[in-house]
């Protein structure tokens, strides 16, 4: 293995942006169909891979819906979850706080339960096994409407001690954080941490929005904030942590190349950017891999991937103790291997 390699895989780390269901790699979706009885429209695994060409966002969720079908039972999201852990424990992830779309699986006649007892338990099964601590967050889809959120968030009541906090996902324009702002302020009230997607595909102005009218403690995407410097000035003097994924715009077309990528311009500008895989199975690597290649791609130096894994741990929803025990032994590793 490259020495680059070695160095990038034994760095600790943490992932903050990873949706749960974007980790169903093909071979799970036909595991899972089998053992459901679901009917899927691809014919072998490679039938699968082969549809993983977009053009955009949308034409991700497509196929990001339709997969989710197969997930049915308490088993089946327990197994996704720690089929995931088990990936990401050989790419140094240490923590992780993981995206789920209770939506997705509700409107399909899924009990909210089912899914959060299974992921909850797939989880805990990490921890014991693999070590890695995890929380959960519970995104409200934005192509549907707030009324249906709010619902969602009164389903979520039995689960909210086991649930960090609240995000925004699925299709970006068209669909303005202002949309959500009161089931934002309504789960702020009951004490959990709110993220949300922004300046993937939208403008700067829905990056302000989800900051002024959501009040974000975490900004998931945000490259389009560079369009706009008194917004870059603002992230980073109030150090919001930025849940980057490199890979993942490349093969949504918002970046053209991966050596194209403002990840080192988001760092020199003194943002805190982390790096994070978003939905690996879709989008052609997991975490490391996503490291890898903007490492490679933009000649990061081993201070600047420091730097990076250092801020996954800034930016998580961990205590300050907590914060310290990982900083400390990313720098150990950092020194161990300079």
């Amino acid at each position: 293995m490259h020495d680059l390699d070695t160095f990038i895989a034994g760095l600790p780390k943490a992932e903050l942006h990873l949706h749960i269901e974007g980790s169903l790699e093909p071979e799970q979706m036909f595991a899972f169909a089998r053992r459901n009885g679901v009917a899927i429209p691809f014919a072998s695994v490679e039938e699968v891979r082969a549809a993983y060409e977009f053009s955009n966002l949308q034409d991700f969720l497509d196929i990001y819906y339709a997969g989710a079908d197969v997930l049915r039972t308490k088993e089946d999201f327990h197994d996704l979850a720690l089929a995931y852990f088990e990936r990401v424990a050989q790419d140094g992830v240490v923590h992780a706080e993981i995206f789920f779309d209770p939506q997705t699986h509700t409107h399909r006649g899924i009990p909210f339960g089912v899914v959060a007892n299974g992921l909850l338990a797939g989880m805990e099964a990490a921890e014991a096994r693999l070590g890695i601590t995890s929380k959960l967050i519970l995104c409200f889809l934005r192509h549907l409407d707030e009324e249906d959120a709010f619902k969602t968030l009164t389903q979520a009541q039995p689960w909210l001690d086991r649930i960090a906090g609240v995000g925004l996902d699925s299709s970006e324009l068209g669909h303005p954080p202002a949309k959500f702002e009161r089931v934002f302020a309504a789960a702020a009230a009951m004490g959990l941490k709110r993220v949300a997607h922004a300046g993937e595909e939208g403008p700067p102005e829905y990056v302000a929005e989800a900051l002024d009218l959501l009040a974000i403690d975490r900004l998931d995407h945000g490259n389009r904030s560079l369009e706009d410097s008194a917004l870059v000035a603002r992230l980073a003097r109030s150090s919001m942590t930025l849940t980057v994924c490199p890979l993942s715009n490349v093969k949504l077309c918002n970046v053209a190349s991966v050596d194209a990528h403002p990840i080192d311009r988001m760092l020199q500008l003194g943002l805190r950017a982390t790096v994070n895989s978003d939905d690996p199975a879709y989008f052609g690597g997991y975490v490391a891999d996503n490291y890898r290649a903007i490492a490679r791609g933009r000649d990061l130096s081993r201070r600047d991937l420091v730097t990076l894994a250092r801020n996954s741990f800034l930016g998580s929803f961990l205590s300050d103790d907590e914060v310290a025990v990982h900083l400390a032994r990313v720098d150990a590793y950092a020194e161990e291997h300079a």
